[in-house]
């Protein structure tokens, strides 16, 4: 979900809402090759909107790869850190892409398709959508039948966060999707379209995504945004908020947290490797790194002040660099600033001082444990 490189000739692609978001005279930006809204007020009240009512978000850029065949299954566990095979239809896997040396290509949720479908449907970050294709493709096994469509641009993708959303939801819909559990999904029928209804959010609230074709994307939308529910209406959020309630969340964003220069250990993701006797590109080299502790690992900091610290800030120890801040902000929810990054173990432990370089200023800050925000059950 990081800025791509396009040839300067190119257009931004558009998501099927962005005549919807040029009527609400949000900000658009040019954002890993897609023309997208960062803020539509502003990124605090978004923010707030999400935590304590509910927020819409078009996510409609994130890419959507179907996987069919009857060798959809061996061919994604070839590639995947997650085995497949035994995802049950209707369940989800969050997963990752790791390169030959092990470095992370992209983190990517695995949905496993219900009847009267076969196959998988692959979620990838937006700025790495031909690179996973073009990856799949070059670890198609040998003679297998399975095969690869890219469906992002025939359907649009929104998301629905916040306490107030389970309830807002059925009132379109007709479907009650709180009995899905975390990192379920269902089809169900809507318009004589068929929508997919997930549940696994990237704010740390409650909440759904709906994958529906692009044509019916603005009249879903629409609905969304002018139903009342818990006494207001819904607030779109673009970008900017999705981004400080994510780090809230600690949870890591391609090209921030995650990239070609870290493993699964470092980054804290050690329960997306499934190592066994499978093997995947990097799965020889991650078995050496599983027995040895990592070089770096991913920390939470609070910094003093209201200054938010930013990606590539410098952290010190004793006024030496011991690492760098990859994500930060000050965040709405704490009212503080608050970064992650990466640093050796031996600076990891909660409670630990240390310094951000916060453009040339010098910042205490302290080692906390993840995530920085938690709902209420």
């Amino acid at each position: 979900m990081h800025g791509s490189s396009m040839n300067p000739t190119e257009m931004p692609l558009q998501t099927p809402l962005h005549a919807v978001h040029q009527q609400l005279g949000a900000r658009l930006v040019d954002f890993a090759g897609w023309s997208m809204p960062i803020q539509y007020t502003s990124i605090m009240s978004e923010h707030r909107a999400t935590r304590q009512h509910v927020g819409l978000f078009d996510v409609s850029h994130m890419g959507r790869l179907r996987i069919q065949g009857r060798d959809a299954a061996a061919w994604l566990d070839a590639v995947l850190t997650r085995r497949v095979d035994n995802l049950p239809p209707g369940r989800i896997r969050y997963s990752l892409v790791t390169q030959d040396d092990g470095g992370i290509l992209d983190d990517v949720l695995v949905y496993r398709m219900p009847e009267p479908h076969d196959g998988y449907l692959l979620v990838v970050n937006a700025s790495n959508r031909q690179a996973i294709l073009s990856w799949l493709q070059q670890h198609r096994p040998p003679g297998s039948d399975a095969q690869c469509q890219d469906t992002t641009c025939q359907t649009g993708m929104i998301a629905v966060q916040g306490p107030a959303a389970l309830e807002l939801v059925p009132q379109i819909l007709g479907y009650d999707p709180s009995p899905l559990r975390y990192y379920t999904h269902a089809l169900i029928d809507w318009r004589s379209a068929e929508v997919l209804v997930s549940r696994t959010g990237y704010t740390g609230e409650y909440g759904v995504e709906l994958i529906v074709p692009a044509d019916l994307a603005t009249e879903l939308w629409g609905l969304l945004s002018s139903t009342p529910v818990a006494g207001g209406l819904a607030s779109p959020v673009g970008l900017g908020a999705r981004d400080t309630l994510r780090l809230e969340g600690a949870m890591p964003l391609y090209g921030h947290e995650l990239g070609t220069w870290c493993d699964p250990w470092e980054a804290g993701l050690a329960f997306a490797v499934d190592l066994g006797a499978r093997r995947f590109p990097g799965s020889d080299l991650l078995r050496t790194r599983q027995e040895n502790p990592p070089a770096r690992q991913r920390i939470g900091l609070k910094l003093a002040g209201r200054r938010a610290a930013r990606q590539h800030c410098p952290i010190l120890a004793a006024g030496k660099s011991i690492g760098e801040v990859t994500s930060g902000t000050f965040s709405p929810t704490l009212e503080e600033p608050i970064a992650m990054g990466y640093v050796p173990p031996e600076w990891t432990i909660a409670g630990t001082e240390l310094e951000v370089d916060v453009r040339g200023s010098v910042v205490p800050a302290q080692v906390v444990p993840l995530p920085f925000y938690r709902r209420e059950k």
